[in-house]
């Protein structure tokens, strides 16, 4: 019996990542750049069997249905070809975190098997290889991996598509984030149906997409300077440019809802009068506020006057996945 248990953090991209231009590597048509978080989080154990014919996966004390678990297996099968092992494995997970809500716990969830397949079957993974292997069951995983500002290479390949931190002396410590929770129900579009759908079909994209290297561009410098407005600034606009590319796709869809837009608007109201804040939002309609820390207070109290309590999560600089 080989068994490994770890946890990792979601991460929140201010430099989205949305299309991929290999469907089975995972490979990306463009790189990103993230902030791992420590509001939400993913523990997952998995034990490899000789006497286990088939995978089980556990998730949130629920056994799941075929599909994902065939997900799961797909992913196990890397690992175990790497250990020329064949033995079947029981995978039970706990989402801290809701799933499939736009709050990035596919990321979260696919860093914490990865690292514990890593451990479980000794593999001996780097921290780049690791990357590699987590990418191949979420993109976003990959920069789950490590802790403060992330950025994932596009590649052209499996072997040149990875994740590494971005030396920052620790700003990230300056920083919040606050997830203001409009829906943790599961979304109507999935992420990866999204991405294929705005890929194939919308006359957006290409802009969106040729856009994106002047962006990381300016996100890199503003952390190298430690430029808060600078991150601020392009972190809204490249969200928002993202999301714009689901307007335009056949048939057009979005994943925002009226709160996501009285949340929106909030933020610009409370640039206004002097609070610095700006917004993102991933596939899902719950939108994150980005802020210094020094202000989360402030901003906090603000936001709970149109929101209730529960629904605001802080979140500070997260830290990197961790065998448990």
């Amino acid at each position: 019996m080989y068994k490994g248990s770890a946890r990792a953090y979601t991460n929140i991209a201010l430099i989205k990542y949305w299309g991929k231009k290999n469907e089975e590597l995972i490979l990306p048509m463009n790189n990103s750049l993230s902030l791992t978080l420590d509001a939400f989080y993913t523990e997952t154990s998995v034990t490899f069997e000789p006497n286990q014919t088939a995978d089980h996966f556990v998730l949130d004390g629920v056994v799941q249905d075929e599909k994902a678990t065939k997900k799961i297996s797909r992913f196990l099968d890397l690992a175990r070809e790497k250990a020329q092992v064949n033995w079947g494995a029981v995978v039970e997970s706990r989402n801290f975190v809701p799933t499939a809500a736009g709050l990035a716990s596919s990321a979260s969830g696919l860093a914490a098997l990865a690292t514990a397949s890593n451990a479980a079957l000794n593999l001996g993974l780097d921290d780049r290889g690791l990357s590699r292997l987590a990418r191949r069951g979420s993109g976003s995983a990959c920069r789950s991996l490590f802790p403060g500002f992330v950025e994932w290479e596009q590649g052209e390949d499996d072997e040149t598509s990875f994740a590494q931190q971005i030396p920052s002396n620790d700003w990230e410590q300056d920083l919040a984030m606050l997830f203001v929770l409009i829906n943790d129900q599961q979304k109507d579009v999935s992420s990866r149906d999204g991405m294929r759908r705005t890929v194939a079909t919308s006359s957006f994209y290409p802009g969106w997409l040729a856009s994106v290297p002047t962006d990381l561009a300016h996100a890199k410098s503003a952390i190298a300077t430690q430029d808060f407005t600078a991150l601020g600034e392009v972190t809204e606009a490249n969200g928002l440019k993202m999301h714009a590319t689901t307007l335009g796709a056949v048939p057009p869809f979005t994943y925002w809802s009226p709160d996501s837009l009285v949340a929106m608007n909030l933020v610009r109201q409370l640039r206004q009068i002097g609070l610095e804040c700006y917004f993102t939002m991933d596939a899902g309609p719950n939108v994150k506020v980005l802020c210094q820390r020094k202000d989360e207070d402030a901003l906090k109290q603000a936001l709970s006057q149109h929101f209730a309590p529960e629904r605001l999560i802080l979140a500070h600089a997260g830290y990197g996945a961790t065998v448990i």
